[in-house]
């Protein structure tokens, strides 16, 4: 039996998970909602080994996340679906078949980058629940993330930013993605699918023919000609804001960055690439590069344990500005 929600698209921020929102949102028995990231936000920080029962903080908790309204449903109407739940997930579950009637379909899932980070909370709440993880090349997730953050969004809030801006992007796809990864194989492949941003652009109505196979709903082809009568051709909008068709080459990795620049990543996220069959774009990596990335490795993983350990004591956890 069919159940909301019915789906996560996650992966690494600049990957391509906008693209596939908008091909499953267009599937006629599938809406996909866009980032509203208070499933977890909700709950806090504390460890959970089952789905609490609902309370009244929680469902304030929830409606009242900042991205919550990205919904599109009300304070008044959530509230009352919250009146006839009895634990959070069956209440998070009705929210997302009312997302879904609200668009005249029958299954809702949720497209939010960082659940990447939280599929073994969201499989807890909603064992039935597929997960959908597209992975894109981190290199030229690198180039699309160099343009996009800054110190005060994403990898940006960084201090190591502002001298070595590849290096935590490098550091920062190895942890997205691979916290994914890590989950998947504990779980196994039969709620977990991995998408190759590079295979969905190229053959995309191959791909998605696939996707919904997994997914257990008959292909359709709105899902391929998603952008159809939503092109927007103002001068200087991305891709994404024009809602271009899918197509290759957006970006190349091979044309922007240098040997130093590549032998670097492959020092810090080359075992990741090669895991997900991508080639190395270096000849080979230095000692003096080794090093190097040997300490921006340890730098990071201190940081993340120094930012889990202040979220379990309701510190603030925002990265660290300092590196040494």
């Amino acid at each position: 039996m069919q159940r909301n929600p019915f789906v996560f698209v996650v992966g690494c921020p600049r990957s391509g998970t906008t693209l596939l929102q908008r091909m499953l949102d267009n599937h006629p028995g599938l809406a996909v909602a866009n980032d509203t990231h208070f499933i977890p936000r909700a709950l806090g920080t504390g460890a959970m080994a089952e789905d609490p029962l609902l309370s009244d903080d929680l469902v304030q908790a929830a409606v009242g996340y900042r991205r919550f309204p990205r919904l599109g449903i009300s304070k008044d109407t959530a509230e009352q679906i919250a009146r006839g739940a009895r634990t959070y997930g069956e209440f998070v579950g009705r929210l997302y078949s009312e997302f879904a009637r609200m668009h005249g379909k029958p299954l809702g899932g949720e497209k939010t980058l960082d659940y990447v980070r939280y599929l073994p909370l969201l499989h807890r709440l909603f064992p039935w629940a597929k997960i959908v993880h597209i992975i894109r090349d981190g290199r030229d997730v690198a180039l699309s993330t160099l343009e996009w953050a800054n110190e005060n969004k994403g990898p940006g809030r960084y201090e190591l930013w502002r001298t070595e801006p590849l290096a935590v992007c490098a550091l920062w796809w190895r942890w997205q993605v691979g916290a994914g990864r890590a989950w998947a194989r504990e779980i196994g492949q039969d709620v977990y699918r991995e998408v190759i941003y590079e295979d969905l652009v190229a053959q995309p109505e191959r791909v998605l023919r696939d996707l919904a196979d997994f997914l257990g709903l008959p292909f359709a082809q709105e899902m391929v000609e998603f952008h159809v009568g939503k092109v927007r051709d103002e001068p200087g909008l991305s891709a994404k804001e024009a809602w271009l068709p899918t197509m290759s080459g957006l970006r190349d990795w091979r044309k922007k960055f240098s040997a130093n620049d590549l032998e670097l990543f492959d020092a810090l996220a080359g075992d990741l690439l090669t895991d997900l069959g991508y080639d190395l774009g270096s000849g080979g990596i230095s000692p003096e590069t080794t090093d190097k990335a040997t300490r921006y490795r340890r730098w990071w993983d201190a940081e993340q344990a120094r930012r889990k350990l202040s979220r379990a004591y309701g510190r603030d956890a925002s990265p660290d500005r300092s590196f040494t």
